[in-house]
């Protein structure tokens, strides 16, 4: 109201967010936390945008590590510990990216978390031998998918992080562990309940928490799970995640398939081949909901050095494969220019 000072309170109070139509299609590249919080590396990549077709960036909330990258206020997330100030002007920087039209997607990875086990526990995979916290084949805890401590604390996060501006909240690592010790692993909370049913329960919750808000959620699968029709013993079924969540995005590098896939000595060397196969597959099993298929495509080395036209042969195969958008990973952040389109 004119000539009324504002409180302190009000000062202090954070404008609401604005969030930004999602675009179709969506083609994003992916920032790490630290890469966010870097001034000159992430204006390289917001500058790539800026010249090429890639419209949206999916940046870290919570990593590998069970890191958040920002300073958090709901108590439940405070009482962790986790956060740290990786990227203090992360409100700012997303406003900067609204901005030019950036839509901004929040990674969150879910039930690998080293910092909650260690906070909490009594959540944690454990190992079967000694009940002491179990540990994957790089060291990290995972949490048990069936913890519905577990579940809240990552609801309370995405709240947070929609409210700071993230378009899109994208849950990585929904699954169960994969590596390790596997004959020496138990899940207290799970017990023997069939995995598929543990996550389909999950995605529900999620679903329910988190669509009112207005919240665009969308979840990361093995690639493999457009080929299996089985849970590749981690629980995740294309079915389940298609009925919960906007987008399900598989992991289709080609790097990630195992030799003889398809009788290829070396798939990595074939992305086109591996893609187009799987997202065929894909295809048919979301034909009543294609548009809900975004996958991961490789733009990292490994099995095979990639060049911008084995990164535009994935591409390529999406939209043979009847998709239209896509989102680039490669864990340096340094992606390759000419496979890009310029606007």
């Amino acid at each position: 109201i004119a000539g009324v000072a504002a409180t302190e309170t009000e000062l202090a109070a954070p404008r609401p967010a604005l969030h930004l139509v999602l675009p179709e299609p969506v083609k994003a590249i992916y920032m790490t936390s630290f890469v966010a919080g870097h001034t000159a590396r992430r204006e390289e990549l917001v500058a790539l945008a800026e010249r090429t077709e890639i419209n949206a960036v999916v940046i870290d909330i919570k990593d590998y590590s069970g890191t958040i990258a920002f300073p958090v206020t709901d108590p439940l997330l405070v009482s962790v510990g986790a956060s740290e100030n990786r990227i203090p002007d992360i409100r700012e920087f997303i406003e900067k990216l609204h901005e030019k039209g950036i839509f901004v997607i929040g990674r969150i990875s879910v039930f690998q978390d080293p910092k909650l086990a260690v906070a909490r526990p009594d959540l944690a995979v454990v190992r079967a031998s000694d009940g002491a916290v179990w540990r994957d084949r790089k060291g990290l805890a995972w949490i048990d998918a069936a913890a519905r401590e577990a579940w809240e604390y990552t609801v309370a996060l995405a709240k947070e992080s929609y409210a700071v501006g993230f378009d899109e909240l994208n849950f990585d690592y929904v699954r169960f562990p994969s590596d390790g010790d596997m004959n020496d692993i138990a899940y207290p909370w799970s017990g023997t309940r069939v995995k598929t049913e543990v996550l389909d329960s999950f995605f529900a919750y999620l679903a329910s928490e988190l669509k009112p808000i207005g919240a665009i959620l969308s979840a990361d699968f093995f690639g493999m799970t457009t080929t299996n029709r089985d849970d590749l013993n981690i629980g995740q079924v294309l079915e389940v995640g298609l009925v919960h969540f906007d987008f399900v995005s598989p992991m289709v590098y080609p790097s990630h398939y195992p030799i003889n896939f398809l009788g290829m000595t070396n798939p990595a060397a074939e992305p086109y081949r591996v893609i187009k196969y799987s997202l065929d597959r894909a295809f048919a099993r979301a034909s009543t909901t294609p548009e809900k298929i975004r996958p991961w495509l490789q733009d990292f080395d490994l099995g095979a050095t990639y060049t911008a036209d084995m990164v535009r042969a994935q591409m390529q195969a999406v939209y043979d494969a009847g998709f239209t958008s896509w989102m680039l990973w490669d864990p340096s952040n340094r992606y390759t220019q000419d496979a890009l389109l310029t606007e």
